[in-house]
């Protein structure tokens, strides 16, 4: 069995844009996942969860005023970093340096998507890891000013730091002609994931969380304290390389007159 997910017609369709297209469909694109996995990430996390009585809030207190605008601002400029990069791996692909599986079967393309999950949960430690050095945590500091993170903290990035996490297609494309699908699917799993770990809130009902159910207190966690937990869903690299937080090393929190002071 196989699907149109290769180059015939969807790839054939993208490789004949002009780079300006290509730019301004990557801008699209981007701003559509932003928005749409935000917005419903809030949906359930202010509404829906509540209601139902499943899960909590793993930091109730209140946002500076000004926090979500500036997210929303910082997010617009990734969208651009995002969009106008995808003018990269189609460049790639013009110039034969890479190259689109034609109608691959549906297993293949399910393959691809586990692999191209796992080398995104790598590449995020790895570059998130690099962020916390001390020649490049001064981009990523952009990115912590929210301590309490929300669902629209997934692209409040400095540039650089965009560019770093927007860089995660072009290896494997270099090693291995994917699917147009699959490819194309990368960045909508990178988007869930990273709205799931900048919730604030633990869709589990039992507290803590372990596991991958445990991936949002671990990043809460993580900017709580700007060191350690440097993964994304899975806690294998932490773990592997001695970057784990205990839940119990979380800190104090301030009492909100405090809080609003230093807001």
């Amino acid at each position: 069995m196989s699907v149109e997910t290769g180059t015939h017609p969807v790839g054939d369709w993208f490789l004949a844009r002009n780079a300006v297209e290509v730019m301004a469909i990557g801008v699209l694109y981007f701003a559509v996942l932003y928005f749409a996995s935000a917005g419903l990430t809030w949906w359930l996390t202010h509404w829906l969860c509540p209601r139902l009585r499943f899960g909590r809030v793993l930091d109730a207190r209140t946002l500076p005023t000004a926090q979500l605008r500036r997210e929303v601002a910082s997010s617009l400029v990734s969208i651009l970093v995002f969009g106008l990069g995808l003018v990269v791996p189609w460049g790639l692909l013009r110039l034969g340096w890479a190259g689109l599986a034609s109608d691959p079967p549906v297993w293949r393309i399910g393959v691809e998507l586990v692999v191209l999950f796992l080398w995104n949960e790598f590449h995020f430690y790895v570059n998130h890891r690099l962020l916390h050095t001390r020649w490049l945590r001064r981009f990523h500091g952009a990115h912590h000013r929210s301590v309490v993170a929300t669902p629209f903290s997934t692209y409040a990035f400095h540039p650089v730091e965009a560019v770093m996490l927007g860089s995660v297609p072009l290896l494997p494309m270099l090693v291995h002609d994917f699917s147009f699908f699959a490819l194309a699917c990368l960045p909508v799993m990178s988007i869930a994931l990273n709205s799931l770990g900048h919730a604030n809130y633990e869709f589990s009902r039992h507290a803590p969380a372990r596991g991958w159910l445990g991936a949002t207190r671990r990043h809460h966690l993580h900017h709580a304290r700007s060191r350690g937990n440097y993964g994304f869903l899975l806690e294998v690299f932490d773990r592997a390389f001695g970057s784990i937080l205990a839940p119990a090393s979380e800190p104090a929190r301030p009492a909100a007159s405090e809080r609003n002071r230093a807001a």
